[in-house]
């Protein structure tokens, strides 16, 4: 941490944060880490400790993560949408202190809540070192279909090293991904350690951060293909004055193509970056073609790629030192299967999408990205999902599930879509299964489609027999 706090000393005066109660600058981040370092004694937590903290992101709670990376304490974010999950998560990482930040009101040592735990199990074999040799990380847990999720152990260390280095270029940058998410933790260090200014948001609705980033003059947007499908739907941003962007990133899944011919079109003057990166293996450096280019390079220092079948596999000195609930997805020398399948042309990839998403028609291969960027052109589609849906003819079809921008005849709107597609698409790619969704989003919490539909939805249930609650087949 030493090298960290010399870094955040030497930015002094410059502003650190903001938002709608004012600015504090670098010199006065320090003096709040010292009031969250005088509440950790006063709680009695002592270095190599396991610390759950339920928080969003606030500059008291920028400050007290840093109170506790300096501590030498492992936390664990938790983001309030999981609430459900909260107990099997700190079982899982031996937590012995829960941390609750109010939702509202002041965020301070007074107003903060923390619990002591009884760890119910010995350490996993990969805590132990790290706390006895009071290391600072953080335990994250990926999104997993049945909404489990692996314990990603990380070291602080090994997460900051990349920035050691030099100080690079910084910017006034939206906080939009969570604490709990690799790439919102990767968000804050950066703007952080190059002298960069964070914006918080209360909310992430697109009225509400389009509002921000106006009044703020944001410059820097990281964010998700999902929000920035929705942003662009709803037109909220022609109701703001976005002129300071200067980037927009964007990642966690793939990106439509008519979705980024779109945001190319309406934010013409903004660069548009791809970004890359997994939980176990940290994030990597990337470098897009152009702005509406899907293709990118992928890499920095530390990390190693390969194609292996036409997925990509990745080898990290960043990685993850493991799961805390399930065996080791490294091979015996080091590389990660990612996942992704991918094409490649000389340096530049392009992500196609997870291998365990793919719609195998009658042994045809269909990728959901590609048949909603088609989907997303036509009249009256505020957004889609495309998922598998079991079929007894062909092994898997294509099941489409559409929000619509205005009300419109279910049945007319199916004859429609179809025609598009049968013009356009190649048979096994045209959707055998048809549904408008009956809530506001497809998204999830995170401004992700979940393509993984929960058993009780059961896609395969035959259209005579709908599931009470999901939505119905036209």
């Amino acid at each position: 941490m030493e090298w960290i706090n010399e870094r955040l000393q030497q930015f002094g005066g410059r502003m650190l944060t903001v938002d709608e109660t004012g600015t504090v600058s670098y010199a006065e981040f320090a003096g709040r880490v010292t009031q969250w370092r005088d509440a950790l004694a006063q709680w009695g937590i002592a270095p190599g400790e396991r610390i759950g903290l339920v928080a969003d992101y606030h500059i008291d709670v920028v400050a007290l993560l840093q109170a506790l990376l300096g501590h030498g304490c492992i936390v664990i974010p938790l983001a309030q949408d999981d609430a459900a999950l909260f107990d099997e998560r700190l079982a899982v990482t031996a937590a012995t202190r829960l941390i609750t930040v109010p939702a509202e009101g002041p965020v301070t040592p007074q107003c903060t809540h923390c619990r002591t735990l009884t760890p119910g199990t010995d350490l996993h074999p990969l805590l132990a070192p790290m706390a006895a040799g009071e290391r600072p990380g953080f335990v994250i847990f990926t999104s997993g279909s049945t909404g489990r999720g692996k314990a990603v152990l990380l070291d602080y260390g090994r997460m900051t090293q990349k920035f050691r280095a030099r100080v690079r270029e910084s910017f006034r940058t939206l906080l939009f991904l969570k604490l709990d998410h690799i790439g919102g933790l990767n968000t804050l260090l950066s703007v952080m350690l190059n002298g960069g200014t964070i914006v918080t948001c209360p909310s992430r609705q697109a009225n509400r951060i389009c509002a921000t980033i106006a009044r703020h003059r944001v410059e820097l947007l990281p964010t998700t293909p999902s929000f920035l499908t929705m942003l662009l739907m709803s037109g909220v941003h022609r109701a703001h004055d976005l002129s300071s962007l200067k980037v927009i990133t964007y990642g966690t899944e793939a990106m439509p193509a008519s979705t980024l011919a779109n945001l190319h079109r309406t934010f013409p003057g903004v660069a548009l970056k791809q970004t890359y990166g997994l939980s176990e293996l940290g994030i990597l450096s990337t470098r897009s073609r152009d702005s509406a280019s899907r293709w990118m390079k992928i890499g920095g220092d530390g990390f190693e790629l390969q194609v292996r079948d036409g997925t990509l596999w990745i080898r990290s000195a960043h990685a993850m030192l493991g799961y805390l609930n399930a065996p080791s997805p490294f091979d015996a020398e080091g590389w990660y299967d990612t996942g992704d399948k991918v094409e490649v042309d000389g340096e530049y990839f392009q992500i196609l999408g997870r291998e365990s998403e793919i719609i195998n028609v009658a042994g045809e291969k269909v990728f959901p990205i590609e048949i909603e960027s088609f989907l997303l052109t036509l009249d009256n589609v505020r957004d889609v999902i495309v998922r598998e849906k079991k079929s007894p003819v062909v092994g898997q079809m294509v099941w489409a599930e559409f929000l619509l921008e205005r009300d419109e005849d279910p049945i007319a709107f199916k004859k429609r879509v179809l025609a598009q597609c049968r013009a356009h698409l190649a048979p096994f790619k045209v959707p055998g299964f048809i549904t408008l969704a009956d809530g506001a989003s497809l998204v999830g919490s995170r401004f992700k489609k979940i393509r993984k539909t929960p058993a009780a939805a059961r896609p395969d249930a035959p259209a005579s027999d709908p599931v009470p609650g999901a939505a119905q087949p036209i």
